[in-house]
């Protein structure tokens, strides 16, 4: 989850990693006095995502820098819109300025390629999920991003559900166990919280993860015919995620086979970043 503390912390990390013992050009260049306004700018059309952290960063580099957020997180915006306000001290907006674009460009360029999937599967009962497919130490903001462009999340972490993978489902074959057998005796030992989801590759897999009782089967590089068959045989008894490959281009054939899910690495690994920009407003600033 985004939360306060944990924006402050990486937006801090960055601070400190873009100007370590200060920014000397600012420092050299402008008075301890001057002020300036800047508008957050699109230059091109999206969906607006990261609102708190680009405020933050003006805010942990100066306090007296006031951020004025037009837009809201999930928010469609065309080129040239104005998204936000920034006006202070002209030394803290200089500084803060590239750590705070480069997390909202980030953010609002996942959100709006996620709400591209969305579109594609709208007509349909699929929801789009992310992956743990993501920038480490940025999880809980490009998950963030995620939701605001109108997916789901997955389990966020290892700790937050059981999802035995193929690599999982290989150690007990290769040690003669039964799939069947192992699921039953791992829920059996799991709190009745936990949700479970095991992913295969087959269609022959199927029946022995459901005899276990799971909750969600993924279904992971099947051809939409294969999906289509294992929609039928799961009937219901458990969640259809589908994985693997998937494109904008493919991502509306796949969800109409029916399945729940539609999990997409893309989402986080592959996003763009959109293209914000900062510009001081020379009506407004002092010096």
């Amino acid at each position: 989850m985004l939360t306060r503390a944990v924006i402050e912390r990486a937006v801090a990390a960055a601070l400190d990693e873009d100007a370590p013992w200060g920014d000397i050009t600012s420092e050299s260049l402008i008075t301890p006095d001057a002020t300036a306004a800047a508008e957050l700018v699109a230059r091109e059309e999206g969906v607006f995502s990261g609102g708190e952290v680009f405020a933050a960063a003006f805010g942990l580099t100066d306090p007296a820098v006031v951020v004025g957020l037009i837009v809201e997180d999930g928010e469609p915006f065309s080129a040239g819109a104005v998204l936000a306000t920034v006006s202070g001290p002209a030394r803290a907006v200089l500084t803060a300025e590239r750590v705070a674009l480069n997390f909202t460009q980030r953010m609002s360029g996942i959100a709006t390629l996620t709400a591209r999937y969305v579109a594609e599967v709208a007509h349909t009962g699929a929801r789009i999920a992310d992956t743990r497919k993501t920038t480490p130490g940025l999880r809980a903001f490009e998950r963030h991003a995620v939701v605001s462009g109108g997916g789901h999340n997955h389990r966020f972490s290892l700790s937050d559900a059981m999802m035995a993978k193929d690599n999982h489902l290989a150690v007990l074959a290769a040690k003669g166990v039964s799939v069947t057998a192992a699921l039953q005796g791992a829920i059996a030992l799991l709190p009745h919280t936990t949700h479970v989801e095991v992913e295969v590759d087959r269609v022959d897999q199927i029946d022995a993860v459901l005899a276990a009782g799971v909750g969600t089967i993924m279904l992971d590089n099947f051809s939409l015919d294969d999906l289509r068959r294992g929609v039928e045989l799961v009937g219901g008894r458990a969640i259809i995620d589908a994985s693997g490959g998937v494109t904008l281009e493919t991502v509306r054939a796949i969800a109409e086979t029916g399945v729940d899910v539609i999990s997409v690495g893309a989402l986080t690994h592959s996003a763009r970043a959109l293209d914000l920009g900062l510009d001081i407003r020379l009506d407004a600033a002092r010096v």
